[in-house]
């Protein structure tokens, strides 16, 4: 992985073999972002998506292998226990043009992912709600 900071913009290029959610997670680390924008677009050939059902506080994951192109990649990062927090959602489609999606929990890349982090001043830190066992936005 590799990253130059433009302003209050990071680009980042996530390479071959690499894990985008831990990768995104370390530069979060490193640069002590505490509060941010993600949006990009990439290929993965391993991908783990997931659906939270809320009823059930539930959380089911799916696994997709093989040539994906990751058509999107949005979501945000916060804090909760003091460490960088991402919520990411992202979309693949594959050969066949049908696409999947959901939760972002892993996806290792297979060509490259070009990332934006938009940091924002501050910081925001998370709070788990007893109702929905979501960890929300603390404001």
């Amino acid at each position: 992985m590799k990253y130059k900071k433009y302003g209050d913009c990071l680009a980042v290029r996530i390479d071959r073999s690499e894990e985008i959610v831990s990768s995104l997670r370390g530069v979060c680390s490193r640069e002590n972002i505490r509060f941010a924008s993600v949006t990009g677009i990439g290929a993965a050939g391993h991908t783990v998506v997931g659906l939270y059902h809320v009823a059930e506080k539930k959380f089911v994951s799916n696994t997709f292998d093989g040539e994906l192109e990751m058509t999107s990649l949005t979501g945000s990062v916060t804090e909760k226990d003091g460490k960088p927090y991402l919520h990411l959602h992202a979309s693949f489609a594959g050969p066949d043009g049908k696409a999947v999606g959901g939760h972002l929990v892993e996806a290792v890349v297979s060509g490259t992912a070009e990332i934006f982090l938009r940091t924002v001043p501050g910081a925001m830190d998370r709070r788990t709600d007893p109702v929905t066992g979501l960890n929300l936005f603390d404001i």
